[in-house]
């Protein structure tokens, strides 16, 4: 799923490539990825962009005296660049296809989402507030006001394990699966741990891990094509996606712990005091 760092790396991207040109066409192949009838797709269409924003996971493109193109990526979904779109309309069919923008230059762009889980989700709205995965958002980590005090009185009272915790967007907007493993693992915390019972200590460790992790990562996303953002991201991960291989850190095997529809990487050696986690959803977790 693309996280924080990615989303605004296509944002950066989509902002050189959208932002004062036309938008001529919106062609919807998988109907159910559209959100919204009113305003209708067509009104996006003879606008100018004017500006690309990131809310969280969430793209924002806004138009000349227009409505706003809000879309989640979702687990699967993607956005692809085409210097040149194929001539004639998509077909609908087993395609990933979901959505096709052009523009009047030749140029636009592809929402795609592979798998059969569809997720992927577009709004077309007045204000990007509208959007209810928008207006829930917590605040963004990466803002200049989102300091340690700011963190810290989050986490107040905040019974959920720091796993969970980090991952709720209307606690803190932009963070998945993905970077909650990386902030974790570079803390040195358990991510059953409780987010209430952190000491001072323990908050600054870990409010210093996401904000360093999430800028790292962005820094190595800025000015990555579109395309190649997914391999930057996994290139990049100390922890996730590595079972059964060494930590860089420790040199310990890096284990996981899977759920449903889901699974986490941990270092017992970094974060666990070299005790394995249970494998299994009602275990009873470490601290």
């Amino acid at each position: 799923m693309p996280e924080l760092p990615e989303v605004e790396a296509l944002k950066d991207f989509l902002t050189e490539h959208l932002v004062g040109r036309e938008i001529v066409r919106v062609l919807p192949v998988a109907i159910s990825v559209l959100k919204t009838y009113d305003p209708p797709l067509a009104a996006l269409e003879g606008r100018e962009v004017t500006a690309v924003h990131r809310h969280g996971k969430f793209l924002d493109l806004s138009t000349d005296g227009g409505p706003h193109f809000v879309t989640h990526l979702a687990r699967a979904g993607w956005l692809q660049w085409k210097d040149r779109l194929p001539d004639g309309p998509p077909r609908p069919g087993k395609s990933p296809l979901a959505m096709r923008v052009a523009l009047e230059t030749g140029e636009g762009f592809d929402l795609t989402e592979a798998g059969t889980q569809k997720r992927l989700a577009v709004y077309v709205v007045r204000d990007a507030g509208e959007v209810p995965g928008v207006a829930r958002l917590g605040p963004d980590p990466l803002a200049a006001d989102f300091d340690e005090r700011r963190f810290a009185k989050l986490l107040e009272g905040e019974r959920r394990q720091l796993k969970g915790a980090l991952r709720d967007q209307s606690l803190i907007a932009g963070i998945g699966n993905a970077y909650s493993d990386e902030i974790l693992h570079a803390a040195r915390m358990s991510p059953f741990k409780l987010a209430a019972s952190l000491t001072a200590e323990e908050t600054h460790r870990l409010y210093e891990a996401l904000r360093t992790t999430l800028t790292e990562a962005v820094e190595r996303s800025r000015g990555v094509a579109a395309g190649r953002l997914k391999a930057e991201k996994k290139s990049g991960l100390r922890v996730h996606g590595r079972t059964g291989q060494a930590c860089p850190v420790c040199g310990d095997t890096i284990r996981e712990v899977s759920f449903s529809d889901s699974s986490l990487q941990y270092c017992p050696t970094c974060q666990t005091g070299g005790k394995p986690l249970a494998d299994r959803r009602l275990s009873k977790f470490l601290k």
